[in-house]
């Protein structure tokens, strides 16, 4: 039993489904449900919310710790048996998982589902979280990944797929490493290895979870996954295709994500504005985005220009820089009412950077003044970045430092491969901290549909990036010896 179970008990308010769909997002804690047989599970702690549909929680039932899961939309019935369903294939297949003790319907409608709670088990996610910024192929990461590539070589030669494929799904506790989420198993071949297509494409959404840098470290990965029991791909563009696919679909829907309110984004609009930010920022954010001027009046000024007002400013003790997007005539106002603001597409070019694992400050909040479908002044929410810009780190009459060197080789390798350009590379928008570099400015980045689109931009992108030092300085030289040059055209 948890050391708060007794008090949870006594004070958990009695709730049925009912209650929890018009809970919203915060369904207050601790609350308690009753079981068919009168029984009951208490709710003490929340793990993941789905509004209306879905709740996870830490609890306590008939004196056992447990994982609560409450399925509690019109629909519930059919999802609660995929949870059951999964859970039940994969102790089939001996697939470690946490082990089911009650699957049963709620007096007042909907269904729960206990299993065991894993003491001190943490996720793969948070376990990855500490080594996601070290070089692809570190040690410390592939002792992260190599687990949750092995387990799932173990499903396919059960002939089990899981469905929503992601590090967070897999638990270490100890040294065991338990798949989750049943709801997301499916047995496709029950006791018979997948074919090739059916495990490429299931293989390529956990892939697709790492950034792109990791695909030279493949082989490693999918040793794991063999030596698990996964079989071996004889037509490598089986899993190379459909890497590609997930990674694009994964990206549109982050993205798409970014500005609907969902789990990771609070997303609210009226006639007259239009906010996203991080819901975990929110009650730091929300003071700042009421009066973003008099935020912007505080600050410190980075840059005070026609067009934009760049500020660094302290928000409960925490360094954040508010981009501030100026109209600055008549003309410029009647140019931008319809379009998309220049905040808007900064704010979806640094999601689309993070997804990709290249460095950026994290977009906190992106706030746009609009009437009705006409869109005013925007204001873009960073993380600040206290790195040093490349003009003050670098040395005009020597090469880069090896670590360095190698950051910039990998930077732009990247952006070509990805086909993004950047629009303004100025030395003062690349920044050097914590082993990284880092982009900053993104009002003109693009990812381009196609290589020749790509090669024209990416010529003046890289002769404007040359001409931050002087062209006979060795710096100057060592780059134009050594980033890409010319694209090469399929």
């Amino acid at each position: 039993m948890s050391a708060n179970s007794g008090s949870s008990a006594n004070s958990a308010k009695r709730v049925e489904a009912a209650d929890l769909r018009g809970a919203g997002r915060q369904p207050e804690i601790p609350f308690s449900v009753t079981l068919n047989d009168g029984s009951e599970v208490v709710v003490h702690r929340l793990l993941r919310v789905l509004p209306g549909k879905r709740i996870v929680g830490e609890g306590d039932w008939n004196g056992r710790h447990v994982l609560v899961k409450l399925f509690i939309a019109g629909s519930s019935a059919r999802h609660w048996a995929k949870e059951r369903s999964g859970i039940d294939a994969l102790h089939h297949a001996g697939i470690l998982t946490p082990d089911p003790l009650l699957a049963d319907a709620l007096q007042a409608g909907g269904h729960v589902l206990l299993t065991a709670y894993l003491e001190h088990a943490r996720s793969l996610e948070e376990l990855w979280e500490p080594v996601s910024a070290l070089s692809a192929g570190s040690e410390a990461a592939l002792d992260v990944l190599r687990p949750a590539f092995g387990l799932l070589g173990s499903m396919h030669a059960a002939g089990l797929t899981q469905e929503d494929l992601h590090l967070g799904n897999f638990l270490r506790c100890g040294d065991q490493v338990f798949v989750i989420d049943g709801d997301a198993v499916r047995a496709i071949s029950p006791g018979q290895p997948l074919d090739e297509e059916q495990a490429a494409s299931n293989l390529a959404i956990l892939l697709a979870q790492l950034p792109p840098s990791w695909d030279a470290c493949r082989a490693v990965l999918l040793n794991a996954y063999c030596e698990w029991g996964g079989r071996r791909f004889s037509d490598a563009s089986h899993l190379e295709n459909a890497l590609l696919r997930v990674r694009a679909w994964r990206l549109n829907d982050f993205l798409g994500k970014s500005v609907r309110d969902c789990t990771r984004f609070a997303v609210t609009r009226s006639a007259f504005r239009f906010c996203a930010m991080q819901r975990d920022q929110a009650e730091l954010l929300a003071p700042l985005l009421e009066a973003p001027d008099e935020a912007i009046l505080r600050g410190r000024f980075l840059k005070d220009g026609r067009t934009s007002t760049v500020v660094q400013v302290e928000q409960e003790s925490r360094t954040l820089v508010i981009k501030r997007y100026n109209l600055k005539n008549l003309k410029h106002v009647l140019g931008r009412l319809w379009r998309p603001s220049r905040a808007w597409h900064s704010w979806r070019e640094g999601h689309r950077l993070q997804f990709y694992g290249i460095s950026t400050p994290t977009p906190l909040a992106l706030l746009e003044e609009r009437i009705g479908p006409l869109r005013s002044r925007a204001f873009l929410v960073n993380a600040y970045c206290p790195g040093s810009d490349l003009t003050a780190h670098l040395t005009p009459n020597s090469e880069p430092p090896g670590d360095v060197a190698q950051a910039l080789l990998s930077l732009f390798e990247t952006l070509c491969r990805l086909r993004i350009s950047h629009g303004d590379l100025k030395a003062t928008n690349l920044l050097w901290h914590e082993g990284r570099v880092w982009l900053i400015d993104l009002d003109a980045m693009k990812q381009h549909r196609s290589d020749t689109a790509f090669a024209r931009v990416w010529r003046r992108d890289r002769a404007r990036f040359l001409r931050n030092w002087a062209a006979s300085s060795l710096l100057c030289r060592w780059l134009d010896t050594n980033l890409p040059a010319d694209i090469e055209l399929d």
